[in-house]
């Protein structure tokens, strides 16, 4: 499985550093009125006046509310990765024990402290059926860009070989560890501390196979 490439949803990207912060601010305020609306009441005018931007600020970067919120699930995942290369930055030794609780407890703290994170985390919402889309685009797919970040992460900490083995394993244990942390987080607005320690035993349990 080779690693998924980023997908790009800015029309234009920003060269200026004003131009970077209107960015940031209008990501920003698409963030806090998620946690407000939800995303079927999103609206790129509501961004704008929460931004304090003219609507055309926002169109000069994004197509439609989607758009946006594709931007603001990969600046997630950037900030995820940094998060992670951070904690593991201050970790003795190479075990690869602690690299899996890092990863696990980075997207617990982004999921109890990001706003617009429960709804948009590293993926938009998926479009209901019949509504305009393509079903192939990666933010559709997002837990193989997670995890071809992670596999990046582990590989230049650790110091192993990306072999496809270690891709596939990584892919299924975010996809099972992104099920189970749902179900924690249904189960207790902080993430049920019980399920928690079960998604840890199992992300230790599994990946055991090819990183041990």
């Amino acid at each position: 499985m080779d690693p998924v490439p980023p997908a790009h949803p800015l029309r234009r990207t920003p060269i200026q550093q004003r131009s970077a912060d209107r960015l940031a601010r209008i990501l920003d305020a698409c963030a806090e009125l998620l946690d407000e609306t939800g995303y079927e009441n999103l609206s790129t005018r509501a961004v704008a006046q929460r931004a304090g931007v003219p609507i055309g600020s926002v169109y000069r970067f994004f197509g439609n509310k989607r758009a946006m919120a594709d931007a603001l699930a990969h600046r997630n995942l950037d900030r995820y990765a940094e998060g992670i290369a951070h904690r593991l930055a201050s970790l003795p030794g190479t075990h690869w024990r602690p690299v899996v609780d890092a990863v696990l407890d980075e997207y617990l703290a982004m999921k109890r402290s990001v706003p617009g994170f429960a709804l948009v985390d590293f993926g938009v919402p998926a479009p209901p059926p019949g509504a305009d889309g393509d079903p192939h685009r990666a933010s559709d797919a997002p837990n193989d860009l997670v995890a071809a970040r992670l596999t990046e992460l582990f590989c230049g900490h650790l110091r192993l070989d990306p072999a496809p083995e270690l891709r596939r394993a990584v892919l299924v244990a975010v996809e099972a560890t992104d099920a189970l942390v749902q179900l924690a987080f249904r189960a207790h607005p902080s993430g049920d501390p019980d399920i928690v320690a079960e998604t840890r035993a199992m992300m230790h349990a599994y990946l055991a196979r090819v990183l041990d």
